[in-house]
């Protein structure tokens, strides 16, 4: 099952590093890992997603707990959260098919941000699910570039 993992962190060099190498020396594979600075410019916001059992979770978040770099860690799979991806992608639109590419754009609620004279690049923000979809929708239009942003969340309510 997948899970996403919130760290609050002090902003100080070498804390991914460590992070990362908790994970790597435990053979948990991270599938997306996100870092951004909080309101307090001291602290950053970790959002990690990765596979593994309630066992695997539990270990994770003790060790991630034992950094002294580390403020709070909070599983949020359990709690009611938002979550939502970024993502940017240049699809080959040819002038025959420029039209149903901009279409599947606006029933996606995408917006075209590059306009090529063989392409065009549009950004699409929703759930891991939607992304999957849009991208799978844009396909069979050649997908030249493409990078995902990764999951970020927050936790609803208290």
């Amino acid at each position: 099952m997948r899970h996403i993992i919130n760290a609050t962190v002090e902003n100080q060099p070498g804390v991914l590093a460590r992070i990362v190498g908790l994970f790597s020396g435990r053979g948990y594979n991270i599938d997306t890992l996100n870092v951004g600075p909080c309101a307090d410019p001291m602290l950053s916001k970790m959002t990690i997603t990765l596979d593994g059992d309630s066992h695997v979770i539990e270990q994770v978040t003790k060790q991630l707990n034992k950094l002294v770099d580390v403020i709070k860690v909070i599983e949020l799979t359990s709690f009611q959260h938002l979550e939502r991806e970024l993502v940017l992608i240049e699809v080959a639109a040819p002038k025959g098919k420029r039209g149903e590419i901009m279409e599947i754009a606006t029933l996606y609620r995408a917006e075209i941000i590059g306009v090529r004279e063989k392409s065009l690049i549009l950004q699409y923000v929703g759930r891991e699910s939607q992304v999957n979809d849009f991208i799978k929708l844009l396909s069979p239009y050649t997908i030249m570039d493409i990078s995902r942003s990764g999951i970020i969340a927050v936790a609803r309510g208290e």
